[in-house]
């Protein structure tokens, strides 16, 4: 990588690459052979770039790609809730960027929608260890900064797309990592609270009709809420039913 590196947060050390087949594979590669806390793998461009469910994500240079490693000491339901840090994160490093906030949201579980298109993806992958805790949890963020792939699920958007400036891919990376280091911290020292507090606040869909896509079913209900945790609370046929993993769209579609 010959393009001058981002200014980091000290505990965090640069991994980066040109072209990578996935960054979150590399991180889970590095963290099985004892890489620290804080490795942070950063590529321009992904030939096997991959969402949740295992689905393709087109990944060409002009985006951001990169998987931080962490080894949090919590039970993994617990570190589950790195993903809203995560979205935190992406959402602060965007308005601080493009000089603005409008538009911005938070779908659940771990997209960040632009004008209710996504513009960034959020892959957590963890492995267990002895106990509780994981023995690691690779944070893998994709945000489209230039280019948005078609043909998806849910449609998506970029900030180039949206005409909000360009942006580099070492820039957002900067602001990224700072911003997450911040909501991480205050998630140690707080608890849950406050980034859910955060989180909810431009949360997309709250409060109305939506379809959440289970496997190997559907249900449909109403938004109310996430709860302590971060699990989805949804009205359905007269109960109030708390989902922790799926994928929700609106009742219309």
């Amino acid at each position: 990588m010959s393009r001058s590196q981002p200014r980091l947060p000290a505990s965090y050390r640069l991994v980066p690459h040109d072209t990578i087949g996935s960054t979150n594979d590399e991180a889970k590669r590095l963290a099985r052979g004892g890489a620290e806390e804080g490795t942070l793998v950063w590529a321009l461009e992904q030939t096997a770039g991959r969402g949740r469910r295992g689905r393709g994500w087109a990944s060409p240079p002009g985006n951001l790609y990169a998987s931080l490693i962490l080894r949090p000491r919590c039970p993994v339901d617990q570190a589950a809730q790195l993903g809203f840090i995560a979205a935190l994160a992406i959402g602060d490093t965007l308005s601080s960027i493009c000089g603005r906030r409008e538009g911005l949201s938070y779908k659940w579980p771990n997209d960040v929608l632009l004008r209710g298109r996504k513009i960034a993806g959020i892959l957590l992958e963890a492995e267990l260890g002895a106990g509780a805790a994981p023995e690691f949890v690779v944070v893998g963020v994709g945000v489209n900064l230039v280019l948005s792939p078609r043909d998806t699920v849910f449609p998506a958007t970029s900030i180039a797309e949206e005409d909000l400036g360009i942006i580099s891919p070492g820039a957002a990376l900067e602001s990224f990592a700072r911003h997450f280091q911040a909501w991480a911290e205050h998630w140690c020292k707080e608890g849950f609270g406050p980034v859910r507090a955060a989180w909810r606040s431009h949360a997309a869909a709250l409060g109305e009709s939506i379809r959440v896509h289970l496997e190997p079913t559907t249900l449909h209900g109403r938004f109310l809420d996430i709860d302590q945790h971060g699990a989805l609370l949804l009205e359905s046929a007269g109960e109030i039913r708390h989902i922790s993993a799926g994928e929700i769209f609106p009742a219309s579609r």
